[in-house]
């Protein structure tokens, strides 16, 4: 049975779907840049023939991008920082240690005994007007000194440093002169090293000076300056501690006492140049435990306001001593020297 041609082409619906299928492939084919092979200037779609006229394309689409502005990133701000001013701390002043101090003559065991003199000074000079009873008391005028001295000379007595007579009491050596003899000055005043010192070195004899040192260190008035002990310490005479700052030392705690002895020792040794054998007790009073710690730093021994010349091997820390006072002309002083001191 044969077809009419009608009824051959698509259906309405059919032809719309083909006509409009066609105009988009021309549309892709022109974009394309003519890769189907329809004409570039596309004026008419190939379903002309069915009536539908499509809007032609430009031949090529051109990218217009959009410009998006750029966002410009602040500099960062560098900070410098401001130079800080560093302090720089001064040098501290740093002591040079004399050498190591030799400790104390070893007691070989022997028990000694033997009659040196050790005569007691204070001031050497005159009291001022309306000096009070201990001031005069403990005043020898340069005058008065003087004819002591040239006394003590006349009568063949050798003056002697006291670690001399420690280290023959504990050893036996070094022998000692005919009639050994002690000089020893308490509190370090001024007048020791203006009149004192001159007079002794007139006569080639020696003394032992007992500082105070806290108050040398302060430049105290009325006490002799580092400069002055320096110069008597290098001229021979011997050096000695008398504490720090005078106290009662009898009765104090271990830490206190050890701050005594080691910081009169440590600082006349640092001014001198020389190790302090010898404590002069301040005020004459001390106890076991005053011996016991000036021991153990090496001090070699003390002298006390015990009135003796008989000094003993048993008892380096206990040597006796004769006072002086303002009253002791030479004859009161020849009759100190010949006195036989009652024994304890």
């Amino acid at each position: 049975m044969k077809r009419s041609v009608a009824a051959a082409l698509p259906s309405g619906k059919a032809f719309w779907l083909l006509v409009l299928g066609l105009a988009l492939f021309s549309l892709l084919a022109a974009g394309c840049g003519g890769e189907t092979g329809a004409p570039k200037g596309g004026a008419t779609s190939v379903a002309a023939n069915q009536g539908v006229e499509t809007t032609p394309l430009p031949a090529t689409l051109t990218y217009t991008p959009t410009l998006t502005s750029t966002r410009t990133s602040t500099p960062t701000v560098t900070v410098t920082p401001t130079a800080t001013p560093t302090a720089t701390t001064a040098p501290t002043a740093t002591v040079t240690p004399s050498p190591t101090a030799t400790p104390g003559p070893t007691p070989d065991g022997v028990l000694r005994t033997v009659r040196v003199p050790i005569l007691m000074y204070h001031y050497i000079s005159t009291p001022p007007a309306g000096a009070d009873v201990y001031r005069q008391d403990l005043s020898v005028a340069p005058e008065s000194f003087a004819a002591h001295l040239d006394y003590l000379h006349a009568q063949g007595y050798t003056t002697i440093p006291l670690k001399d007579l420690l280290s023959y009491l504990a050893t036996g050596r070094p022998e000692l002169p005919a009639k050994p003899l002690v000089l020893t000055f308490d509190d370090g005043y001024e007048d020791n090293f203006v009149n004192a010192f001159p007079a002794l070195k007139a006569r080639d004899m020696m003394g032992t000076f007992f500082i105070i040192t806290d108050f040398a260190t302060q430049e105290r008035e009325g006490y002799a300056t580092w400069d002055q002990i320096d110069q008597m310490a290098a001229a021979g005479m011997e050096i000695g501690s008398h504490s720090r700052d005078h106290p009662n030392l009898a009765g104090k705690d271990l830490d206190y006492l050890v701050w005594q002895a080691l910081g009169s020792q440590e600082t006349i040794e640092a001014h001198t140049g020389a190790h302090p054998h010898i404590l002069a007790y301040p005020g004459g009073t001390y106890d076991q435990l005053v011996m016991d710690v000036f021991r153990s730093a090496n001090y070699w021994g003390a002298v006390t306001t015990q009135q003796d010349d008989l000094q003993r091997s048993d008892q380096p820390f206990e040597l006796k001593r004769i006072r002086i006072r303002n009253t002791t002309d030479v004859p009161k002083l020849e009759a100190l020297l010949a006195y036989q001191w009652p024994k304890e």
